[in-house]
């Protein structure tokens, strides 16, 4: 029997020299060696590789059939691609597979060598519920507990979904974010492919909760990319925009309030509706220093029509045109309203307690504002 570790042939026997038989079981070397590729190395990236970078390495086609022969050390992971131990792959395993099946150039394009040092993946990157466990998703589970891995491609891509790998095709390919050496779709597209991809409500709801508690996107993008794959109109996911979107104003609220109190702020009414006396409500904001009429109202909306678009346009948006005309309404009556929104509060809060300091100064040179009722809201 022969076999092969870590690149040498065991267990053949030679031609005998002078007149007595020589036993090859001294790991001769496999002519010719793998440059380079330390087959019990535990980084993934040694132990997966596709053809193009078994032949960058040395390895004929003839060879690398050969060591996936039943039995043999290495195995077919994927269409063009190999897992070099005999094992069951791990989740890292298939996760690399998978793009270097999705990452491979077409036909027209592979007459130049493969670099060695080119990681294979092409355009590919995760997305789905892989993309998500690698940003920190606890709802998404585990890489290693994942049975199928979503990979987003180019829509012009000729590729099929096969064995453990969904093929997610898309006209517009956003700029992938890097976890480790993986290339990772951004939470919001990584988001709407996980939520395409399954019809548990209970599911949608944690990871769409969970996308905002912690902090990882804003409601408005998420219900952004929602829109955009015609989404929001399934059952599953209704109720759980119903939830991000009070989780966001949650969070929002909370990062508010942090603001004011670590940074020196004095002390608003929070939440509270504005009204002239024996008149019309003027409309509710989330905090008012009525001594200097200033008011903060935070842009938590997340519309699920009219939310201007990826590429440019706007739609209209009638809760925007009622928020821009009760803020020119308040400003008439002298009374000044900062507009602050929950990803400014979350990526640069020290700038935005200067924005309202600067607003609660600026009043002293300003004309007295109408005296307005406060109601709590």
């Amino acid at each position: 029997m022969s076999g092969i570790v870590d690149g040498r042939v065991t267990g053949v026997r030679a031609p005998s020299t002078c007149g007595k038989p020589r036993d090859m079981t001294q790991n001769t070397p496999l002519s010719p060696r793998l440059p380079g590729l330390p087959l019990r190395s535990e980084d993934v990236t040694h132990r997966v590789l596709s053809a193009a970078q078994l032949r960058a390495r040395g390895v004929s086609t003839t060879q690398t059939s050969t060591h996936c022969l039943p039995g043999g050390p290495w195995q077919h992971l994927l269409p063009g691609v190999h897992l070099l131990h005999p094992g069951p792959p791990t989740g890292r395993e298939r996760l690399r597979g998978a793009l270097l099946y999705a990452g491979r150039p077409p036909a027209s394009a592979r007459r130049a060598p493969a670099d060695p040092a080119d990681t294979g993946y092409g355009e590919s990157m995760a997305t789905g519920l892989a993309a998500l466990a690698l940003h920190g998703f606890a709802a998404a589970g585990d890489v290693e507990a994942l049975h199928r891995i979503d990979v987003l491609v180019p829509r012009t891509r000729r590729l099929r979904s096969t064995r453990f790998v969904e093929v997610v095709r898309t006209a517009s390919m956003p700029v992938p974010v890097r976890v480790g050496e993986v290339p990772v779709a951004p939470v919001e597209r990584a988001l709407a492919d996980a939520v395409a991809g399954t019809s548990d409500a209970a599911l949608v709801r944690r990871l769409l909760t969970e996308a905002v508690r912690d902090g990882h996107c804003e409601p408005a993008a998420v219900v952004r990319e929602l829109s955009e794959a015609k989404l929001l109109g399934r059952p599953a996911v209704v109720g759980a925009v119903d939830a991000l979107l009070a989780e966001g104003r949650a969070a929002a609220e909370a990062r508010l309030y942090a603001m004011v109190r670590e940074h020196g702020l004095p002390e608003p009414l929070w939440n509270v509706e504005l009204r002239l006396p024996g008149g019309p409500l003027l409309g509710g904001v989330d905090a008012y220093w009525p001594d200097q009429a200033v008011a903060v109202e935070l842009d938590a909306r997340a519309p699920r029509y009219g939310v201007p678009g990826r590429r440019g346009g706007t739609e209209p948006d009638a809760r925007w045109s009622a928020y821009a005309a009760r803020r020119e309404r308040l400003e008439r009556l002298g009374i000044t309203v900062v507009h602050l929104t929950p990803r400014k509060l979350r990526e640069a809060a020290d700038q935005q307690a200067t924005v309202v300091r600067t607003a609660l100064m600026a009043t002293a040179d300003q004309e007295p504002a109408a005296y307005v009722m406060v109601l709590p809201r």
